[in-house]
């Protein structure tokens, strides 16, 4: 007699199935070369910009300055007031088209030298080399208990990344607030609620994405490697791996003859992979992950040195100078394509006619009416209509202007008091007027609204660049 002791999946424990990968941290190898110095170059260039230009003073004040509490922001001699925001909008779509440009010419230049994620990661990266060790000292640290040895180098680690951030939400929080103010309010606690909170905030932020998430951001977060695609084409220059020439890959000696051992240049060393700051092996093919930081062509350019072979395995290359092996001048002859003439002529329409807005036609001042809605078109002495406006006068430059305020529209329209107006640098003041118009002339004109138009000028003694005369139209109220 026998028994059968299979069991159905009924009598199995339930199992847990996760749709999940779990997170494996990437330890990327440092590397040195020329594309690795590049790197460092924009680290440096970029960062001494960042924090330096905060402390740049500049006719008595900041250089750089977006002053929310009073509504005006400046860049060097410029003073720009809200009313100004299309400049802000011309220069996201210039940042924008440039970005295509770029990117269909070059690949991703922007991600893998000049994004401040790249950048705070190159950083946060070298303070980590400096505590840590290189790859494998971390990865053995990661795998050892902790002990004093770990605590006292990942805690210090994790206290220079802290600071960097700190310093680098109070830098960005001083292009908004003085920040010498900010400064001061730091050394005697008395720092305002706001600038405390959007400095550790943006502090915080720089600590965990360039510390904690890092590749993560590119590869999930950032919106840009998902529709960079969109821009490539088979003339675009990326990284690319030399399959042709690598294949098939493999160990062997330094002296090993390629052609009987049947092997090609790739010794399957790895370094590539190890390091690549997403953890892509570049030789799979073009992959979204990859942020064009040349990495792997700088080791692999030091693997071909000692094999003593010829560099440009994995290169910056087209795919249609890869597969078609075109030189470098054919490979030129592509970049003005149709798509990068397209780019390029956008850019430069909108770069002109940004320029000659900002530089020519914006006018030094500015000016809004408002109809004073606390007096009412009323009629005064010797039959005159009277209505009531508020004019705001905004200096647009550092420089004391005196204007000239003046109605046309209506015949006879006079305005009271009929004294120039000085404005003070950067001033914004609010200056009541009156508008009186003859007792035959509003009867002419009939009861209800007509449009008239405020005139404000330069006294031509003060008047500089841009337009010195500018017109507001407003309403003019006839009573019955």
């Amino acid at each position: 007699m026998t028994t059968d002791s299979s069991t159905t999946s009924a009598d199995l424990p339930p199992q847990v199935v996760s749709l999940y990968k779990k997170h494996e941290t990437i330890q990327p190898r440092a590397v040195s070369g020329w594309f690795a110095t590049w790197r460092w170059v924009l680290v440096w260039a970029t960062q001494i910009l960042f924090y330096g230009l905060a402390w740049l003073p500049w006719n008595g004040r900041q250089a750089v300055l977006f002053d929310l509490s009073t509504r005006r922001f400046y860049i060097f001699d410029l003073v720009l007031y809200p009313q100004d925001f299309v400049y802000l909008t011309g220069l996201l779509i210039i940042s924008a088209y440039a970005l295509f440009l770029f990117t269909a010419v070059a690949g991703r230049l922007w991600c893998g030298y000049a994004c401040p994620q790249t950048v705070y990661t190159e950083i946060f990266m070298w303070v980590e080399h400096r505590f840590e060790g290189d790859r494998m000292q971390r990865l053995k640290l990661d795998a050892a208990g902790w002990g004093p040895t770990k605590l006292l180098r990942r805690g210090g680690k994790h206290i220079a990344w802290g600071a960097i951030g700190l310093w680098s939400g109070f830098t960005l929080v001083g292009y908004f607030t003085p920040i010498r103010e900010l400064a001061a309010g730091v050394a005697s606690l008395s720092l305002g609620p706001w600038e405390t909170f959007w400095t550790l905030f943006y502090g915080l932020a720089t600590y965990g994405n360039a510390g904690w998430l890092r590749e993560q951001v590119c590869k999930y977060m950032c919106p840009y490697a998902r529709f960079q695609g969109a821009m490539f084409d088979k003339d675009t220059l990326v990284i690319g791996y030399d399959r042709e020439r690598g294949e098939p890959r493999g160990t062997r000696g330094r002296k090993t003859d390629l052609g009987e051992a049947k092997l090609g240049h790739c010794i399957d060393c790895g370094l590539c992979v190890q390091v690549c700051p997403t953890g892509i092996d570049i030789r799979n093919g073009q992959q979204y992950e990859c942020i064009g930081c040349a990495a792997c062509i700088d080791v692999c350019n030091s693997v071909m040195d000692k094999m003593q072979y010829p560099r440009g395995l994995v290169r910056y290359d087209t795919l249609n100078g890869m597969t078609q092996h075109l030189t470098r001048r054919q490979e030129w002859r592509r970049v003005f394509r149709p798509r990068v003439l397209v780019y390029t002529g956008i850019l430069l329409v909108i770069v002109a006619a940004f320029l000659y807005s900002l530089l020519v036609l914006r006018s030094p001042y500015k000016v809004d009416v408002v109809r004073d809605r606390g007096v009412l078109a009323r009629v005064v002495e010797d039959g005159h209509v009277e209505n009531v406006y508020r004019l705001q006068l905004m200096n647009a430059t550092e420089r004391r202007l005196e204007l000239s305020i003046g109605v046309q529209g209506l015949p006879g329209a006079v305005i009271d008091p009929a004294a120039g107006v000085t404005v003070e640098p950067t001033e914004a003041r609010w200056v009541v007027v009156a508008v009186r118009v003859p007792p035959n002339e509003a009867e002419k004109a009939g009861p209800g609204s007509h449009e008239i138009r405020f005139t404000v000028e330069q006294r031509p003694d003060t008047a500089g660049a841009g337009p010195n005369r500018l017109v507001e139209k407003s309403t003019f109220i006839v009573p019955r």
